[in-house]
């Protein structure tokens, strides 16, 4: 499933904060991206733990970084627990809204919050602090979800 949409900004200056200085080191993105996909991962493990989600056997948890110089492009994959169309409407075309605090204050008596590393909102935007496109593929651990498939250029439309 492909989506086409704009994303929702308090601020029409907000992006070139984020892409100029929301950190001193741009390399920081890596360290954002991979803990999203870290993130992920330890929401599904949760989940497992709690009876909500099984995992397949020969599945081994990981974060992937894979880089192409000819393409220019790197590519963070993780098999965590993705996100459906809604979330992804939620979680990346509204900034700074933290899916991370979401999924803890629907868990809080179920969780121990000290595992999530961070909270998926403003680092998610660091990579476009380094990169013209942002890609986002994902499909849901839960039952029935279909893929979806999210892109920007520049930060300021989305599809």
């Amino acid at each position: 499933m492909s989506r086409t949409g704009n994303l929702s900004i308090n601020s029409e200056n907000i992006f070139p904060i984020i892409k100029k200085w929301l950190y001193s080191d741009h390399d920081i993105f890596y360290r954002e991206l991979v803990s999203n996909g870290c993130d992920a991962i330890t929401k599904l493990k949760k989940l497992e733990l709690m009876g909500e989600y099984t995992r397949p056997e020969d599945m081994e948890y990981k974060v992937q970084v894979t880089v192409n110089p000819d393409d220019k492009t790197i590519a963070i994959t993780d098999n965590g627990l993705g996100m459906t169309e809604a979330e992804v409407e939620e979680y990346i075309n509204q900034i700074a809204f933290s899916g991370a605090q979401d999924f803890l204050e629907k868990y809080k008596d179920k969780a121990n919050e000290d595992q999530i590393i961070g909270h998926f909102g403003l680092g998610f935007y660091s990579a476009f602090m380094v990169a013209d496109k942002v890609t986002i593929d994902t499909l849901s651990y839960k039952e029935g979800s279909k893929p979806v498939h999210w892109e920007s250029e520049g930060g300021l439309t989305s599809r």
